[in-house]
């Protein structure tokens, strides 16, 4: 029996398919997930609206002085858990990725005013969500899925993909 095939975190056992030659479990799939802050200020407001109409629709998010929030990210990545290390993704690694790729960019900062991303884009939850995405799936693995969950406050949060 490969070596691999006697990893087993769990103490069960491996289907009967593992001694045939497979190097571990089969369908093990598994969500880690790594949660983050950040602290951001932003303005909700659609340039070709009326100044009448993004007040209505945005509300006190189109203060014109902005207004902050304390964000919080989890970043979920669900694939097969690697026999040599027991790992679906090194966690060491998924938090300098969400650092170095997104976090740094908008960690205190005004959104629409200090960041390239949301220069011409309204930086809701949901366009934030979806950016934050954007700059991690290239660098995880394509076998792995990757979900990025964002709370603008504690009871009003987004998710990408939905």
């Amino acid at each position: 029996m490969p070596a691999a095939c006697n990893y087993d975190p769990f103490g069960s056992r491996y289907p009967p398919a593992c001694g045939a030659g497979q190097s571990g479990p089969t369908n093990m799939r598994v969500a880690v997930f790594r949660k983050e802050h950040f602290n951001a200020a932003h303005r909700l407001d659609n340039p070709a609206l009326s100044v009448e109409d993004n007040q209505a629709i945005f509300g006190k998010c189109n203060y014109p002085h902005f207004h902050g929030h304390n964000y919080e990210l989890i970043v979920q990545v669900t694939g097969e858990i690697d026999p040599r290390t027991g790992y679906v993704m090194d966690m060491k690694v998924l938090k300098d990725l969400i650092w170095d790729k997104a976090l740094h960019k908008f960690d205190h900062k005004n959104l629409n005013l200090d960041t390239e991303e949301f220069k011409e884009l309204n930086p809701t939850a949901e366009n934030i969500a979806v950016v934050i995405y954007n700059l991690l799936r290239p660098h995880i693995d394509e076998s792995k899925d990757l979900k990025v969950r964002l709370y603008e406050t504690e009871r009003n949060y987004v998710e990408y993909p939905g």
